[in-house]
């Protein structure tokens, strides 16, 4: 499908904007690899934030299709629970009357992202600090509480899987349907899927634990991170991805990225599980986060060789799983 004109795209918002102002214009804002999002600018030289979702027939993940529409009802809950920097949605249209699309306006937050900052390592270390103050709030919030459910998995309005009883089911249907993904882009053979499935089968007890349903973001890298001109964290954006489960998921997120450093396990004020079960399921979590990155390449970005990359590298990582004995 054609991409929305940034005339249709002005017409959509410009009556959503408070009384007395007028749009001037959209600029594209060049982050974020998902959503389009557009600086929305009056003349008075407010602005607003608008992210508008990809089409239905781009190639999606299984949780990616239509996950922007949990996201007001996490906006609202997160900002009324916690002190996390969060804007506010001021309007959401999912209805597709005027655009083959959802989208939404938000409130803009100041900064940039960590990205663009040019920080130095100490004020960096600042602003990790700071997320993980955060995201300790964000685990705090909890299905049992927030839902009035004790379920596990993606549990938002886009409903891309069926609440789960238990964590380790709940882990265990987004891998199964992940390496659905992994075939139907061609980068997994069925046998290879079917091998990675059984590793779980047969590892699936270090999943069996208490473990609450806790909110967890699932996406934050240094550009969904915001830095204001003082070096102090201002803002986390794109909730779109959240689940509630397992805490040790987000933080192989965290992992891959980067940012999982000492100065944001500061901030969050735990130390981290190093038993041997729990390298297990940090090795899956990772897997689960490199993985998505095949189907990305190839319906989206048109790159099998991108593609080649991540399987090479998801497979080396997968070896020590696969043993009967490990």
């Amino acid at each position: 499908m054609a991409e929305p004109s940034r005339d249709a795209l002005a017409a959509l918002v410009a009556p959503h904007l408070p009384p007395g102002q007028h749009l001037a214009r959209l600029v594209p804002i060049g982050t974020g690899k998902h959503n389009r999002s557009y600086w929305v600018e009056a003349r008075s030289g407010q602005r607003w934030v608008l992210r508008v979702a990809p089409a239905d027939d781009t190639g999606l993940l299984f949780y990616e299709r239509r996950m922007m529409r949990q996201e007001p009802d996490l906006h609202r809950l997160i900002r009324a629970r916690t002190t996390i920097p969060l804007a506010e949605v001021v309007t959401a249209d999912f209805t597709r009357a005027r655009l083959d699309r959802d989208w939404l306006l938000l409130s803009a937050l100041p900064g940039c992202p960590l990205s663009q900052a040019g920080l130095d390592p100490t004020s960096t270390g600042h602003v990790l600090t700071s997320v993980g103050r955060h995201l300790r709030q964000l685990h705090a919030l909890l299905a049992t509480d927030c839902l009035g459910q004790r379920a596990y998995g993606y549990l938002g309005a886009h409903r891309p899987m069926a609440p789960q009883p238990t964590w380790d089911a709940a882990f265990g249907l987004m891998w199964n349907r992940l390496l659905d993904d992994v075939v139907a882009c061609g980068c997994y053979t069925q046998e290879q899927a079917g091998i990675l499935r059984a590793a779980y089968e047969r590892h699936q007890h270090h999943f069996r634990r208490p473990v609450e349903p806790h909110l967890l973001h699932m996406d934050v890298w240094a550009e969904n991170i915001l830095v204001d001109e003082h070096g102090h964290l201002s803002g986390l954006v794109d909730f779109d991805r959240a689940l509630w489960g397992d805490p040790e998921i987000e933080f192989a997120v965290l992992d891959y990225c980067g940012l999982s450093q000492p100065p944001f396990w500061a901030g969050y004020g735990r130390e981290r599980d190093t038993s041997p079960a729990a390298q297990i399921r940090q090795r899956f979590y990772l897997l689960y986060e490199l993985q998505k990155h095949m189907p990305i390449a190839v319906w989206r970005f048109h790159d099998p060789a991108g593609a080649a990359g991540y399987h090479a590298q998801a497979l080396a990582l997968a070896e020590p799983l696969l043993s009967e004995t490990a």
